[in-house]
Formats: C-alpha cells, structure tokens, sequence
C-alpha cells in the first residue's frame, strides 16, 4: 500500500484516481469506475465524485491499493 499525500478537506474519488496515477485522463477513470471494479473502504464505489478523507484505501485491479493522507 502506498500513501497519496492530499490537501486537508478531501479529495474526490475521479481526482484521485488520476492524481495517484491509477489511470491517464478523467475518461479513464469515470470508464473504470462504471466497471465496478473500484473499492473504497473495501466497498465498491462508482460516485466519481465522492470526497475521500484520511484514511480512506482505495484499490483497482492489478494496482497497489492507495492511502489517503491529508496534509
């Protein structure tokens, strides 16, 4: 797991996706976030727009899952 260092009030689910590197454009991730196959929390979530706060794990397939930290 690796940490993803965000600025204090969150970030959303689709930015973090492309800040941490997970996927290439806001397409991508809105593409895989109606797979079903994101996890926040162990929990599938499709909200592109979901605010993650410290602490929140997200995972997608076939990458490490990733930490929100708030700094």
């Amino acid at each position: 797991m690796r940490d993803v260092e965000v600025r204090s009030g969150g970030i959303d689910l689709g930015q973090l996706l492309k800040f941490a590197g997970l996927v290439d454009t806001g397409g991508d991730a809105k593409a895989l976030l109606s797979e079903g196959v994101v996890k926040v929390n162990d929990v599938v979530d499709e909200r592109r727009g979901r605010t993650l706060r410290d602490g929140d794990i997200v995972t997608v397939p076939d990458a490490d899952p990733v930490r929100v930290v708030e700094v």
